[in-house]
């Protein structure tokens, strides 16, 4: 895989990121640390490949139009060409993430026009130039979205476009049913799952039997393991461990959309999958040490 643009489709994102050193008190107030920043784990992995060194990052998401110009100017100063579509009924998508004194993040999340990306938003002129496409796993979780999504992958197919698709959330795929994830996913070239989301897939418990089980369904399978690294697997077998950066972390959101852009990067600049898990690993420890999940 390699030459050409990265196409990102997925989802642009406002974060409310609110870290806080004690445990949350109910019924009343709790000292945090709150910053308002552009995220989305499609946004984020696009901006994560840009900081990674692929010349050509593009993305298409859907947002509201009350801060559709602020979005597209973060991604523009990170190296993104955005590629919005402005909802002129639904507000931009919010997620609160609450971030404890572990760095770990618990997510609220309102979808508000991320969703509503539709069939209409999609166009196959908009393969012209790329290498890869990437598809944010958020968009597989509304039905609409779900429409868009199954036309572009129809499209890349036909052009010859490898694909890959991070999952995007455990907690929605449990809502979702893996089985209608699958379905939708059939003819990927490359997952990018986490663990938790591996084992959900699979129904197995085990990381390394989860990411082999997976390799025989997508070609490939780059699966973040946190601060213990990355698997690789290929065609039911293991064939990288890497592991990751030793960090003190700040802040845990978006550590996996920037494996995911410098894995994206890597590869798209000729890597191997080893070298590219390898590069993941690394912005993914960049990422732990900052607040929000762009670069």
């Amino acid at each position: 895989m390699t030459g050409g643009a990265l196409l990102v489709v997925g989802d642009v994102v406002t974060d409310v990121v609110a870290r806080h050193r004690e445990p949350i008190a109910p019924a009343t107030d709790t000292a945090a640390e709150i910053r308002t920043l552009p995220g989305g784990a499609g946004a984020n992995a696009a901006c994560w490949a840009a900081r990674s060194g692929c010349p050509d990052v593009r993305l298409l998401g859907r947002v509201g139009a009350g801060d559709a110009s602020w979005h597209d100017t973060a991604l523009r100063r990170a190296g993104v060409r955005p590629l919005l579509v402005v909802d002129g009924s639904a507000p931009t998508a919010t997620v609160m993430a609450l971030v404890d004194a572990t760095a770990e993040r618990t997510f609220l999340t309102d979808s508000g026009a991320a969703l509503r990306l539709a069939v209409g938003d999609w166009s196959p002129t908009l393969l012209e130039g790329v290498g890869h496409l990437h598809v944010s796993g958020y968009l597989f979780f509304g039905d609409t979205s779900r429409g868009a999504v199954r036309a572009a992958l129809g499209d890349a197919r036909a052009a010859g476009v490898p694909v890959s698709v991070d999952p995007a959330s455990a907690g929605f795929l449990k809502e979702t049913g893996v089985a209608r994830f699958l379905a939708a996913a059939e003819g990927v070239d490359v997952l990018l799952p986490n663990a938790d989301e591996a084992r959900l897939l699979t129904g197995l418990d085990e990381a390394e039997a989860a990411a082999r089980a997976l390799s025989r369904r997508f070609p490939l399978v780059a699966m973040t393991l946190g601060a213990a690294g990355a698997l690789v697997a290929e065609s039911g077998a293991v064939t990288a461990r890497v592991t990751a950066p030793s960090v003190r972390p700040v802040d845990t959101t978006g550590a996996g959309d920037a494996f995911t852009g410098a894995f994206l990067a890597a590869r798209l600049s000729g890597a191997a999958p080893s070298a590219a898990a390898e590069a993941g690993c690394r912005a993914g420890a960049e990422a732990v040490g900052r607040v929000g999940g762009r670069p």
